[in-house]
């Protein structure tokens, strides 16, 4: 179970050679460094559920488990979702 006091979970879901999946950890990256979080980077080609289930829509963006984003994500979305979780906002 996740601590509480660590803050958020944010996860990309990618797979391997995808572009867009690069972008999206640079994006997931620099915002999480707003926040003094990490992203934590999950391959799906590794997990068959997760591979069924978001096959056409890597990268996916996930915080505490919720899909947020995907294909691209937009930081001033991620900010605002951060600051709201983080209770920043």
């Amino acid at each position: 179970m996740p601590d509480p006091d660590a803050g958020p979970l944010v996860e990309v879901l990618t797979r391997p050679g995808c572009h867009l999946c690069e972008e999206a950890l640079a994006v997931a990256g620099e915002v999480c460094a707003e926040f003094a979080l990490t992203v934590r980077e999950v391959d799906i080609s590794a997990d068959e559920e997760l591979a069924a289930r978001h096959a056409e829509e890597v990268p996916v963006l996930r915080i505490d488990g919720a899909v947020r984003d995907f294909w691209r994500i937009d930081p001033r979305r991620m900010r605002r979702l951060l600051a709201e979780a983080t209770g920043r906002g």
